[in-house]
């Protein structure tokens, strides 16, 4: 009887370290997780989030070097502007002008 459980746990251990082998050799040849794009980055980043209270938040995200500004709440998600063209200083200069002591 006791062997029949040593037999069982045995089998267990091997079956989970068959599937832990498998998961980390799909993952060194990269056909596990994110899909890549051709080039290798990723295309869309979150820029920013401004959250406006409990419910909503301001996004800014940016997909191939367009900047999209949406609007996100409970119930509804507005896209605010799309479009914007990617400035690499925008968000820096802009927060600046409304931090206190900051050179104007």
């Amino acid at each position: 009887m006791g062997d029949m459980y040593w037999r069982f746990v045995l089998a267990l251990v091997l079956v989970l370290a068959l599937i832990f082998a498998v998961a980390w050799i799909a993952k060194r040849l990269g056909l596990g997780g994110r899909m890549a794009t051709a080039r290798g980055k990723r295309r869309l980043s979150i820029e920013e989030v401004l959250s406006l209270d409990g419910k909503r938040r301001l996004v800014l995200l940016k997909r191939d070097g367009t900047e999209h500004l949406v609007l996100l709440g409970i119930g509804s998600d507005v896209v605010i502007e799309t479009g914007i063209a990617a400035a690499p200083d925008a968000p820096a200069q802009a927060f600046g002008a409304l931090l206190p002591g900051a050179p104007r």
